[in-house]
């Protein structure tokens, strides 16, 4: 639940007022066990008025700069568990009010949803505004526990609210939405992160797919090996192409590309081979780049839309192959608030191919010598993305100690779980906490009535899609995938889960 405090109760609590302080700070204190306490921007001036004044008539020997500067100190320590909420544009329109500051606090919850509180002892406030609740109420109202979030994007903006809305609002001031300096920025430092020559951003981890092909010059005719264990976009880039997707099995730990299967697969028409790095780890990069050079120096693809920010070797993905490519679908370990993706290269031809394929084919205005889409990034994503960029780093050695707690939990009596295995050679970035169980629906059903959200993902292979009939594939075809496919259960993982959540999560496993 979210809570925004009115000066009031701020003032209660940092003056310790007789009589009140109390009642709003239990109200106060409960509202950041529910969820967030919120302050308002736009009476920040006020609220160290009101404070300067409540500190000189409580301590008449401070001299009036003392008791701004005790406001100031003891404001800043309060909001250390509060967040800002932005003033915006529309709140200036308070003024036609009878009471602007009344009125800007009621349309400032409003934002905050449906079911947010605005805890005051403003008696107007409370006749008039709907969400208006009195601490007293407040502290007797059947609030729910918070749930576990499966991916806490949440908490993240609590992290990084500041640079987000400061650089959305440099996007909607400049107004270039699209490829404007946001996204230039942005190549600047994926391509600085990953260690790769060349970072594009593009309009989506499927259109990084697709230009990534099209560059390579994959069409009908061609094959592309891949594997069938993953999202349905990368066989379905290869097949919009024309070209036929091949798919060799998964290895049995890391669930990725089986490099021991790769060069069986490989045939006078294979164009390229695109290995997955699923759930949060790369494959085995550097046995499936030795193969592809031995047979042709066949071009690699990484997608590497799960483990973006993993190693391989201690070098990182998307700078491990011919292209690697990336998304930033808002679920993935670094997302936006939207769809955006990304291709990385250190081949200087290939970049300036990807360059102008997601422009239409554009070399130069007016002047198309190829084929290309319309697969631009636009300005207020590049925005977000870098704004979780610069936490980035601390998310992931979160997630790896979020994983470390859950692998602890889940051995002590959780004989029928296997937790997922990490090659010697790899760091996972943990896109998702993925068990094996033969016993998933019913450890499924036990998380739903515990209010624990779990995910099975990919549960029906790609060799076993209606859409990839054609290509001949049964049952048993490709058993490792078939069995991680039948078994897999993606279990709540967030930088952000507590040890308590993670706890809890593993207590309602061991107990199926």
């Amino acid at each position: 639940m979210d809570c925004l405090l009115d000066i009031n109760i701020v003032a209660d609590i940092c003056a310790r007022r007789s009589g009140f302080h109390e009642k709003s700070f239990a109200a106060f204190d409960r509202a950041c066990q529910v969820g967030r306490a919120w302050l308002y921007t736009g009476a920040v001036q006020t609220l160290v008025s009101v404070l300067h004044q409540e500190f000189l008539l409580d301590q008449p020997e401070l001299s009036r700069k003392d008791a701004s500067e005790l406001a100031r100190a003891v404001l800043k320590k309060f909001t250390r568990k509060t967040h800002w909420l932005a003033a915006l544009a529309e709140d200036g329109e308070a003024y036609n009010s009878d009471d602007p500051e009344d009125e800007q606090l009621v349309r400032a919850v409003a934002r905050l949803g449906a079911d947010a509180k605005l805890i005051t002892r403003d008696k107007r406030l409370l006749e008039s505004c709907g969400q208006a609740v009195s601490p007293e109420d407040f502290l007797a109202l059947d609030l729910p526990e918070p749930k576990i979030e499966f991916i806490d994007l949440k908490s993240q903006q609590d992290v990084i609210r500041p640079k987000l809305e400061t650089g959305i609002h440099k996007v909607l001031h400049h107004g270039r939405y699209i490829l404007g300096p946001e996204m230039v920025e942005l190549e600047e430092r994926l391509a600085d992160y990953t260690g790769a020559r060349h970072a594009l951003t593009v309009a989506s981890g499927t259109d990084a797919l697709l230009i990534a092909m099209m560059a390579l010059g994959v069409g009908p005719g061609d094959e592309v090996i891949t594997v069938p264990y993953t999202w349905i976009s990368t066989a379905e880039m290869i097949a919009l192409l024309g070209a036929r997707p091949v798919f060799v099995d998964i290895d049995e730990k890391t669930w990725n590309m089986d490099p021991s299967l790769l060069e069986a697969a490989i045939t006078e028409r294979t164009k390229a081979i695109m290995p997955v790095g699923i759930y949060g780890q790369t494959a085995d990069m550097t046995a499936i780049n030795e193969i592809a050079a031995r047979n042709g120096n066949l071009p690699v693809i990484e997608d590497a839309a799960q483990c973006f920010g993993a190693t391989h070797h201690g070098e990182k993905s998307c700078a491990l192959s011919t292209i690697g490519s990336t998304s930033f679908f808002p679920s993935k370990p670094l997302g936006g608030y939207g769809d955006g993706g990304a291709v990385f290269t250190d081949d200087d031809a290939l970049a300036e191919a990807m360059r102008q394929i997601r422009v239409h084919g554009q070399a130069k205005p007016h002047h198309h010598p190829i084929l290309g889409i319309n697969g631009r990034f636009d300005s207020i994503q590049a925005a977000v993305v870098m704004a979780k960029l610069d936490i980035f780093d601390d998310e992931i050695e979160k997630r790896q100690f979020v994983a470390a707690r859950y692998a602890e939990r889940l051995s002590e009596g959780a004989g029928n779980v296997t937790p997922p295995f990490v090659a010697e050679h790899n760091t996972s970035v943990y896109a998702q906490y993925t068990i094996l169980s033969d016993r998933r629906d019913n450890l499924r059903e036990a998380f739903a009535q515990a209010g624990i959200p779990a995910v099975a993902y990919y549960a029906v292979p790609l060799h076993l899609q209606p859409i990839f009939a054609d290509l001949g594939h049964r049952p048993g075809d490709f058993p490792v995938t078939e069995r991680v496919a039948a078994h897999g259960l993606s279990l709540p993982m967030n930088p952000y889960l507590t040890e308590e959540q993670t706890e809890q999560v593993c207590r309602v496993a061991r107990s199926v």
